[in-house]
C-alpha cells in the first residue's frame, strides 16, 4: 500500500487554457489549468501551467525544485471534477504508466501478502479468486516473476496482467468508497 507524500511527476490529462467554465467565476479571475495524474500515487491533480507549451499525455515535473513547464500546484481533485477529455484520457495515461513502471508493479504480484485471515491483496485485483490466487502464489514460491509476459506464461489464466492492474487502479480512483488502497492514496 502507498503512502502519503507529495508527487514528483504527473501526466497531463486535459489543459483547459481559461480554466472551468464556470459562469459565476469573473473573467478577470479565470487562470488556465492543467488537469494531470501523478505517476506515483496517481493523485488527481490541478496544476497552473507557466506557458501554453504542454501537450495531452506529456509528462510534467511537479516537485519541490525548479519546474519548467508548471507554475504551482494548485490543488487536489476528485474524480467527478475532471473534465470529460481527462476522463477519457485517464485510462490511457494510466496504461501508459503502468507499462512504464513495470518492475513496480511486477513487484506486487511477487510481494503481495494478506491483508487479512481471510483476504488477499491478490484477491483484490479483478478477476483473481481463491484458485488463481493459489496458482500465483506457488508460481512465485518457485521463481519470482520477472515480468508481465512471465506471468502470463507461466499463469495461463492471465493473458494480460497489466490490465488487472489498470483496472484495479482505476477502481482506486473513480470509486472513493474503495475500502482497500493498493495502488493510490486516499
Amino acid at each position: 500500500m502507498r503512502t502519503d507524500r507529495k508527487e514528483l511527476h504527473g501526466v497531463v490529462l486535459d489543459i483547459l487554457p481559461i480554466g472551468h467554465a464556470d459562469p459565476r467565476r469573473p473573467q478577470f479571475r479565470k487562470e488556465p489549468l492543467v488537469q494531470a495524474v501523478g505517476v506515483d500515487q496517481f493523485k488527481l491533480l490541478e496544476l497552473i501551467p507557466k506557458s501554453e507549451d504542454i501537450a495531452i499525455h506529456e509528462t510534467v515535473y511537479i516537485g519541490d525544485r525548479e519546474r519548467d513547464k508548471i507554475e504551482r500546484v494548485k490543488r487536489r481533485i476528485g474524480y467527478e471534477e475532471l473534465s470529460s477529455t481527462a476522463r477519457l484520457e485517464l485510462p490511457f495515461a494510466i496504461e501508459r504508466i503502468v507499462r512504464e513502471n513495470d518492475s513496480r508493479f511486477i513487484d506486487f504480484f511477487n510481494k503481495a501478502i494478506s491483508v487479512t485471515p481471510k483476504l488477499h491483496m491478490l484477491h483484490l485485483l479483478p478477476g483473481i479468486g481463491k484458485k488463481l490466487m493459489w496458482e500465483i502464489l506457488d508460481e512465485r514460491q518457485k521463481k519470482p516473476f520477472e515480468s508481465f509476459r512471465d506471468i502470463s506464461e507461466r499463469i495461463k489464466a492471465i493473458p494480460h496482467p497489466e490490465q488487472m492492474i489498470i483496472k484495479r487502479i482505476l477502481e482506486e480512483i473513480e470509486d472513493p468508497d474503495v475500502k482497500y488502497h493498493l495502488f493510490t492514496s486516499k
